[in-house]
């Protein structure tokens, strides 16, 4: 076999084996909180003064005043070159009049947990006691490689609690 022959099955053998190749898909590098997040809606946001949140799942119950801070949305700002899949894109976050919480758990899984909400109106007066019974969400955003994450999150207004989807 001649040069050109060789030079052909080398490159047919490396066309071919990397159509087979399993490339690896880079997974980013968090780890998941586990815990119950609380949104104070728009509406309701102004009323409350504090929360507390307990959670219940598998026989386990965690329960402590909340540390509410201004929540926030992003806000595309679009891109540079749209018609590029390389186009330099950006974001930036607004405030969206919300209050937001985090109840940290030791473990959550996706079976079904009771919510309870309480708390103190800015008047000093206690908020209506709301309790929620829901099963968390488990998905893969990052793709299956990835692995699976749990989330529980709740949304809190006049109505009461609701399942944040």
């Amino acid at each position: 076999m001649g040069k050109t022959g060789v030079l052909l099955a080398t490159i047919t053998t490396t066309v071919l084996l990397s159509g087979c190749h399993v490339f690896e898909v880079a997974c980013p590098a968090i780890a998941q909180a586990s815990g119950v997040s609380v949104t104070v809606a728009a509406s309701y946001a102004p009323a409350v003064k504090a929360l507390h949140l307990k959670a219940c799942q598998d026989g386990s119950c965690r329960e402590a005043e909340l540390e509410l801070a201004p929540g926030f949305i992003s806000v595309d700002q679009g891109c540079t070159d749209g018609s590029r899949p390389d186009g330099i894109c950006s974001a930036t976050s607004e405030p969206d009049r919300t209050k937001r919480g985090m109840l940290m758990l030791d473990v959550l899984t996706e079976s079904p947990m009771e919510v309870t909400a309480s708390g103190t109106s800015i008047d000093g007066s206690p908020l209506p006691v709301r309790t929620l019974r829901f099963t968390p969400a488990g998905g893969y955003p990052f793709g299956e490689q990835c692995g699976r994450f749990v989330s529980a999150s709740v949304v809190l207004d006049e109505a009461g609690l609701r399942q944040d989807r």
